[in-house]
C-alpha cells in the first residue's frame, strides 16, 4: 500500500506540537536543574566505607549523606560528595563497616537494689554450691541485707530447693534465689517478709506458689506470675538514685555497642517507673516501652501504663502489651504437647487458657495495640494460634503483626499457620546455648525441631532479634550465624544483622523510619570497630561501635574516626 503524502496543514500542526513539547521538556529540565542547584547541602557525609544498608536491593554502598535527622543519599563516594557544602561535616570511614543502628527487640526494664549477691563459678550451680555461698553470706553480708543468688536448672531441680532449706542455711538474712530466666524464685521466711508477701498469699492468675501438702502455707517457691510478683517487689526496693544510675549505665553501654533502639518490656520495674527513669536520664537512644503488667488472684492488670502518653519525649514511645503465656525449659514450665523426657509425668503448663488468650487478642483490637506473647512450648503455641483463628483468623490478624517472643515452640507443623496469621517471631540467640538442657528435657528429636531460625525465614515468617539478657548484639549475631549444635538452622551474618535492624523495626511498625540505611530513613547507624562480615566467629563479641548516630546526632564517639 502506497503511503499518502501529509497535507501542509497537518505538517504545520505537527511541527507546532513538537515545538511546544520540546519547549516544555527543556523548561522542565531547566527547573529540575535549578531545583538540584538550590537543594540544601548535607549536614554530614560518611565516605569511603563498607556500608551495609539492610536493603536487599542495594546491600552495600560506599557513602551516606545526612541532612537533619534523615538520610538524603546513599551510593558511591563520588555521588554523595556532590552534596557537600561549606558547612558540611565529613567522616572518612577509611573502609570501616557501617550498619544500621541495632534495634534490640526484647529487653526488660529492671532496677536492682543494693544487695549481697552470691558468687557462683557458672550460671548453673549445684545446691551444694548454693549452700556454700549462703554460708559466706551469713558471715559477710551486712545485717538485714537482702541476699540474691542467680541459679539455673540444676539447683532448682534439687529437692532441697525450698524456702525451708533456705531458712536453715540463712537464718539471719532475707534470701531470694532466682532462676536466670526469672520464671521461678525461692525465698526464705525473712525474704518473704522483706518482699511484702504473706505466708498464705493466694496464687496470682497465671502463677503458682508451691504449698506444703499438709497445709496451705507456702513452701516459698514461686513460678511464673507468682515469681514475677517477687521480682517486682525486689525492684521496688531499689532507690531512685540506684535505678537512675543503672538506667544511665545501660543507655551508655547501648550507645557504645551501636544500639540505637531498644524495645523495653516494662516488667519488673513497671511502665510508669521505666518512662520516668528514661525521661530523667535522659535517654540518648530510641526506647519503646512495652506494657508488661502483673496479675491479681483473679485478673490481669490491664490498666498499667494506660495513662502514659504515646510519646512522652521524641525518643520515647509507649506502645504494645505483653503477656507471658507459659514458662521456659529452665523450670520445666513450658507447656508441651508431649511429656518431658526427664519428667514423664509432666508436660509443663499454660499460664492462661485459650479463652483468656482470646480475651487478650480482643483487647488488642479494642485498644488498637500490638499484642506480644511470651511462648516457649509447642502446646502453648498451638493454643495461641487457635485463639487467633477463633478471633478472626487471617482476615483480622494478617496485618496486626502479633508477636511471639522466643518462638521456641513454633514446630514444623505449626509454621504454615503462624505464617498465614501474620505472626512475627522474636528470637534470642543466646538462648540457643542451652541445647544440652533441651535434649535432656525434650529428647533429641524435639530439641532439633525447637528454636527455629532459618526455617522461619525460608517459610516467609518475619524474624527479629532481641537480647533478653546480656545486651551484646554481636554475641547474638555470632550465635545465630553458627547455631551451636544445629548449623542447618544458622543464618548468614547479613541475615542476622537484618533480623537485628530492619525486621526488628518491622516488629514495632517502624520500618518506614528506621532499620535500613536508605534515603528518607532516620540517620541511626553504627560505625564498627571491626568487619563483622569477615572476621572469625569467636571475634564477633569483641565488636564495639566507634561512632554511633541517632537521628544524625553523635551519641557515642570513641574518636577512632575523624569528624571534620
Amino acid at each position: 500500500m502506497k503511503a499518502r503524502a501529509a497535507s501542509p496543514v497537518y505538517s504545520e500542526q505537527r511541527e507546532a506540537i513538537v515545538r511546544k513539547s520540546l519547549i516544555a521538556t527543556l523548561g522542565f529540565v531547566l527547573l529540575l536543574s535549578l531545583a538540584i542547584g538550590q537543594q540544601p547541602s548535607a549536614d554530614l557525609l560518611l565516605l569511603n566505607g563498607k556500608i551495609f544498608t539492610s536493603d536487599s536491593a542495594h546491600p552495600y554502598v560506599e557513602a551516606l549523606a545526612i541532612r537533619g535527622e534523615r538520610i538524603v543519599a546513599a551510593g558511591s563516594t563520588k555521588e554523595v560528595i556532590a552534596l557537600a557544602g561549606p558547612q558540611t561535616k565529613r567522616v572518612d570511614l577509611g573502609g570501616r563497616v557501617v550498619i544500621p543502628g541495632i534495634n534490640d527487640a526484647h529487653y526488660h526494664c529492671d532496677a536492682e537494689p543494693n544487695a549481697f549477691h552470691l558468687q557462683f563459678h557458672g550460671m548453673d550451680p549445684t545446691w551444694s554450691e548454693v549452700a556454700e555461698q549462703l554460708a559466706v553470706a551469713e558471715t559477710k553480708a551486712p545485717k538485714e541485707a537482702l541476699v540474691i543468688g542467680d541459679i539455673g536448672p540444676t539447683a532448682l531441680d534439687d529437692p532441697q530447693a525450698t524456702g525451708t532449706s533456705l531458712d536453715r542455711l540463712a537464718a539471719d538474712h532475707p534470701v531470694m534465689l532466682r532462676t536466670w530466666s526469672r520464671h521461678a524464685a525461692v525465698v526464705n521466711r525473712l525474704g518473704l517478709a522483706k518482699l511484702g508477701v504473706k505466708d498464705d498469699e493466694p496464687d496470682p492468675l497465671g502463677g503458682r506458689f508451691l504449698r506444703s501438702p499438709d497445709s496451705a502455707k507456702l513452701t516459698r517457691v514461686g513460678f511464673e506470675y507468682a515469681a514475677f510478683r517477687l521480682h517486682q517487689a525486689v525492684t521496688a526496693l531499689a532507690t531512685e538514685a540506684e535505678a537512675l544510675q543503672q538506667m544511665r549505665a545501660f543507655l551508655s553501654e547501648a550507645a557504645r555497642l551501636g544500639i540505637t533502639s531498644v524495645q523495653d518490656m516494662s516488667m519488673p520495674a513497671g511502665a510508669e517507673r521505666c518512662v520516668g527513669l528514661l525521661e530523667r536520664a535522659p535517654t540518648p537512644i530510641r526506647v519503646r516501652v512495652i506494657r508488661m503488667a502483673g496479675t491479681t488472684s483473679n485478673a490481669r492488670d490491664t490498666k498499667e501504663g494506660r495513662s502514659l502518653p504515646r510519646n512522652p519525649t521524641p525518643l520515647i514511645t509507649v506502645s504494645g502489651t505483653k503477656w507471658v503465656l507459659d514458662g521456659s525449659p529452665i523450670e520445666s514450665s513450658a507447656a508441651m504437647r508431649k511429656p518431658y523426657t526427664d519428667s514423664p509425668n509432666s508436660s509443663g503448663w499454660m499460664n492462661f487458657n485459650e479463652k483468656e488468650m482470646e480475651a487478650m487478642l480482643r483487647e488488642s483490637l479494642e485498644n488498637d495495640d500490638q499484642l506480644l506473647a511470651h511462648i516457649t512450648g509447642d502446646r502453648t503455641t498451638e493454643a495461641f494460634l487457635t485463639a487467633m483463628e477463633a478471633t478472626g483468623g487471617k482476615t483480622v490478624w494478617e496485618k496486626r503483626r502479633v508477636r511471639i517472643e522466643h518462638g521456641d515452640g513454633v514446630m514444623p507443623d505449626l509454621v504454615s499457620r503462624a505464617k498465614g496469621l501474620g505472626v512475627v517471631v522474636v528470637e534470642n540467640p543466646t538462648h540457643m546455648t542451652i541445647r544440652e538442657l533441651l535434649v535432656k528435657r525434650y529428647g533429641l528429636q524435639r530439641a532439633d525441631e525447637m528454636q527455629p531460625l532459618r526455617s522461619l525465614l525460608d517459610a516467609g515468617i518475619p524474624l527479629a532479634f532481641g537480647s533478653d539478657g546480656p545486651n551484646n548484639p554481636y554475641l547474638n549475631i555470632m550465635l545465630a550465624s553458627i547455631y551451636p549444635g544445629k548449623p542447618k538452622e544458622a543464618l548468614t551474618r547479613e541475615q542476622a544483622v537484618i533480623a537485628y535492624t530492619l525486621t526488628s523495626a518491622y516488629a514495632e511498625f517502624a520500618e518506614k523510619d528506621k532499620g535500613s540505611l536508605e534515603p528518607t530513613k532516620l540517620g541511626d547507624l553504627a560505625v564498627l570497630s571491626q568487619d563483622i562480615f569477615t572476621i572469625p566467629p569467636p571475634d564477633l563479641p569483641k565488636t564495639e561501635s566507634v561512632l554511633t548516630l541517632v537521628g544524625g546526632k553523635v551519641v557515642y564517639d570513641a574518636h577512632a574516626v575523624r569528624v571534620q
